[in-house]
């Protein structure tokens, strides 16, 4: 029998309990932000370094002031960046300002109306950066070959949108989802898309190994609350995968066996 509390997954060395990856974004002040962020219970934080204060200006609030890096394991991230060489001075940027911290989010958009990645723009970039030392998840389409191909490369974790970034569509295109689970040997995390709980739920379902998400909680009526929505929402889905659902069938079962009917 799979035991759920000891169930786990390792990025960059490290073992994480939550599959929930949240972001920083759109809250209507830090205090929502950090209430937000403790009720989802996640365990590693986003944010974009080029949108973000974490120590640039002293004179604003700072949201490491929110995210100790003693608490929560810190993902600065790239969003805005429409070039590789951009995205690689932000990342280089982050690890100066948080001294030395190698982790981040690798995301290259190519324009500012879909925010769809731009595939070859990341594979340079994620090129130069590994090379640098850098552990990168990486954020990209829905398209296994891409997927693999960056999981070669070298990124520590591949992070396959489900719809448009801020959509809230929940995923699209399962089939592809599924497919670039069963390919990788990296964890997969859906990134980007995700509207509500069932749609982590579905995510964790697919076998993903984990769901990253900011608009979802941030935009929704009571961010707090749908913070611990989609954290329900992903063990649910986790404990499903594991427990492995029933075939689906065309026609009836019954529910009770028509064998030694008594009368």
């Amino acid at each position: 029998m799979t035991n759920p509390s000891n169930d786990s997954f390792t990025l960059a060395g490290k073992e994480y309990h939550s599959r929930l990856l949240v972001g920083t974004g759109k809250y209507k002040d830090l205090d929502e932000t950090d209430a937000a962020i403790s009720a989802s219970g996640a365990e590693i934080v986003t944010f974009a370094v080029r949108r973000t204060n974490i120590g640039q200006d002293k004179d604003q609030p700072n949201l490491l002031d929110v995210i100790s890096p003693d608490k929560y394991t810190l993902l600065p991230n790239t969003a805005g960046c429409f070039d590789a060489k951009t995205a690689v001075r932000t990342c280089r940027l982050a690890r100066e300002l948080l001294d030395g911290h190698n982790l981040v989010k690798l995301e290259v958009l190519g324009d500012e109306k879909t925010l769809f990645p731009d595939v070859a723009a990341t594979l340079e970039a994620a090129e130069v950066l590994i090379k640098d030392g850098f552990d990168i998840m990486v954020y990209t389409n829905d398209d296994p070959i891409m997927a693999k191909r960056l999981e070669e490369l070298g990124c520590i974790s591949v992070m396959p949108l489900a719809a448009p970034i801020g959509s809230g569509l929940g995923i699209r295109n399962r089939l592809n989802i599924r497919t670039i689970v069963e390919n990788a040997t990296v964890p997969i995390l859906v990134d980007a898309g995700v509207g509500t709980a069932s749609d982590a739920a579905i995510a964790m379902e697919l076998g993903c190994d984990g769901v990253l998400m900011n608009t979802a909680i941030a935009a929704a009526r009571d961010p707090v609350l749908m913070a611990s929505a989609m954290r329900k929402g992903i063990e649910a889905g986790r404990e499903a995968y594991l427990a492995g659902r029933m075939a689906p069938k065309r026609f009836a079962s019954a529910s009770s066996p028509m064998d030694g009917l008594f009368f």
